[in-house]
């Protein structure tokens, strides 16, 4: 970890709610509130300007909506990694920004404890998708992925995949923490590391939520 704090940009077009955000977050150690933005326009404006490490996304914005704005951001900078305020874990404009480029997804009543620990994990790299969720994921995904159609370039790239390396990423899809993949594979953590940075570099990945979305759409995971 860095010295610097986890530097916040709140993308909310609510004022209670970015200011609320805002006491909450300057008040927890090794965070900060770099800035405000009332729509997603001005939150792709804001990542160019200032920078952030985290941008909390709120879906429903004028101008540009959340998911657009997470679209850009992800495309034009690759270091700000988007979490997206949701009002219902189902709600369906979750998967899409997920899809967009999302690394998670928090509820605005989450707790300052909530909000905080999401903004590290999010920080740090790592998905924000609590295993309950995920089944629901894989249901949506699978829901959305029914009918023919062809398989994209994504869909054909976890060919490059070792054996070992697709099966990490399924687990990684079903939720699992690396400590928990590591004892599902009787392997030390460290080499499940070593695995899932191996299949976010193959695949072209961002992260462990991009991973998730992929084996989703690729169909390697399926409701069960």
């Amino acid at each position: 970890m860095t010295d610097h704090p986890i530097r916040v940009l709140i993308a909310d077009d609510q004022m209670m709610v970015r200011e609320g955000f805002s006491v909450l977050l300057n008040a927890m150690p090794g965070i900060e509130v770099a800035g405000e933005a009332v729509n997603g326009r001005e939150a792709v404006d804001k990542v160019r300007e200032l920078a952030p490490d985290v941008v909390l996304m709120d879906i429903r914005m004028p101008e540009l909506n959340g998911i657009e704005a997470t679209r850009e951001i992800v495309a034009a900078d690759g270091a700000a990694k988007v979490l997206v305020l949701t009002t219902f874990d189902l709600d369906e404009y979750v998967y899409q920004a997920l899809r967009a480029g999302a690394s998670g997804f928090l509820l605005k009543d989450a707790s300052a404890r909530q909000l905080a620990d999401g903004v590290r994990v999010v920080a740090a790299g790592e998905a924000l998708l609590a295993p309950s969720v995920t089944k629901r994921l894989i249901t949506e995904f699978s829901k959305l992925s029914d009918g023919p159609r062809p398989l994209s370039s994504a869909q054909g790239a976890y060919g490059e995949l070792t054996e070992r390396e697709t099966e990490v990423l399924v687990l990684i899809a079903q939720g699992l923490s690396n400590s928990e993949i590591a004892e599902r594979l009787v392997v030390a953590e460290s080499t499940i590391k070593t695995h899932v940075s191996r299949v976010l570099v193959k695949l072209g990945l961002r992260d462990r939520t991009q991973a998730a979305v992929f084996a989703y759409e690729a169909r390697l995971v399926t409701p069960g």
